[in-house]
């Protein structure tokens, strides 16, 4: 098993069933969005090289979900006035991302598309349903006449299968970053 397969495995295994609590967490401490800051934490964990520190999966995720509404809270106080109007100048000058910017994401658009292919449809269904219109679980469910476990099971082996296509070529980002929740080797 490569890394990034441990990796979608585990993210499977310890990450996926906290997601709804962290959701709940979230919209209780009054987060702008939800979904910025839960796919934030997805990026974060898919850029790790090894999990195999990590004791409480569950604590971590909800402590890198805390660390990034505390940042997030930081930016939204904290903007220097040359940073506003040199964004402002940005803006003005192009309003189109440059082609570098436009090539890496039509072919990160690419390679999700395909890991999106390689799902049955029913698997397809549900992610994009859960992951990319963001419908509550008890919803698609109901919508698609399958038990919430069959949902959840689905979006849960979905998840992995893209990760892993998405990681298998070793272009992501190695993160190194350690917090109380890892376990000192």
């Amino acid at each position: 098993m490569t890394e990034r397969e441990a990796l979608a495995e585990w993210v499977g295994r310890e990450i996926l069933p906290h997601e709804r609590d962290l959701r709940a967490w979230l919209r209780r401490r009054v987060v702008g969005d939800v979904e910025d800051v839960v796919q934030e934490c997805y990026c974060r964990l898919a850029q790790i090289a090894d999990v195999g520190a990590i004791d409480n999966g569950r604590a971590y995720l909800f402590t890198m979900a805390g660390n990034i509404v505390k940042r997030q809270h930081r930016g939204a106080r904290i903007v220097p006035i040359e940073a506003a109007i040199d964004d402002v100048h940005h803006q003005i000058e192009s309003d189109q991302p440059g082609p570098e910017r436009t090539a890496l994401a039509r072919d990160e658009l690419r390679r999700v598309q395909a890991a999106l292919a390689t799902l049955s449809d029913r698997a397809r269904r549900i992610f994009v349903l859960r992951r990319v219109e963001g419908m509550p679980q008890k919803e698609i469910a109901r919508t698609l006449g399958v038990s919430e476990a069959v949902v959840e099971n689905e979006a849960s082996r979905s998840l992995r299968a893209i990760l892993t296509m998405l990681t298998e070529d070793g272009t992501a980002p190695v993160a190194t970053r350690r917090n109380r929740h890892v376990r000192q080797r």
